[in-house]
């Protein structure tokens, strides 16, 4: 039997992730839609996210600017599976779901390994044309989607996460 849930006061924790999550939701579709779609990224596209994703990735990386297909699969990840779990989390996260523990490590594996390891690897030990161009802009952008998710890995580690605020 499930524990009872606290408060989401008792949970500013479940908060923090709430919000951080509404706003993964929003940059997936912003930023990962673009390239996984095909549309070229250039500063003086008719398309405001093209142009925005330029912005970010011309001086900084080379990957994201021109993806391989690889990319482009892990990109039309982030935007068509991750960008609507986030929402679904968010709210299990608000809700106090016990349900979502399972779904949130899975998620919380997958990105942190794709991203952190695959991604992340290839910017900084890849072949040349792929590396990272401007490290700190880059870390700035991308160290969110490795960090908070390990650290929703760690608020999810025991049955009943909600009973107890971390």
């Amino acid at each position: 039997m499930d524990a009872p849930t606290l408060p989401l006061n008792e949970r500013r924790i479940d908060v923090f992730f709430a919000v951080i999550f509404l706003v993964f939701a929003l940059t997936s579709g912003i930023s990962d839609a673009v390239p996984t779609l095909g549309i070229e990224l250039s500063e003086t596209s008719d398309n405001p996210l093209a142009r925005a994703n330029w912005w970010y990735a011309h001086d900084t990386d080379p990957l994201f600017m021109r993806p391989p297909v690889w990319m482009r699969f892990v990109t039309g990840l982030s935007a068509f599976v991750y960008g609507p779990f986030y929402l679904l989390l968010a709210w299990a996260l608000v809700k106090g779901k016990n349900w979502i523990q399972l779904p949130a490590v899975i998620y919380a594996t997958m990105i942190s390994t794709i991203t952190g390891v695959i991604v992340f690897g290839v910017e900084f030990f890849g072949e040349p044309e792929w590396r990272c161009t401007n490290p700190l802009k880059f870390l700035a952008f991308n160290t969110p989607y490795v960090v908070v998710p390990l650290l929703l890995l760690a608020r999810m580690r025991k049955p009943n996460p909600f009973s107890r605020p971390f």
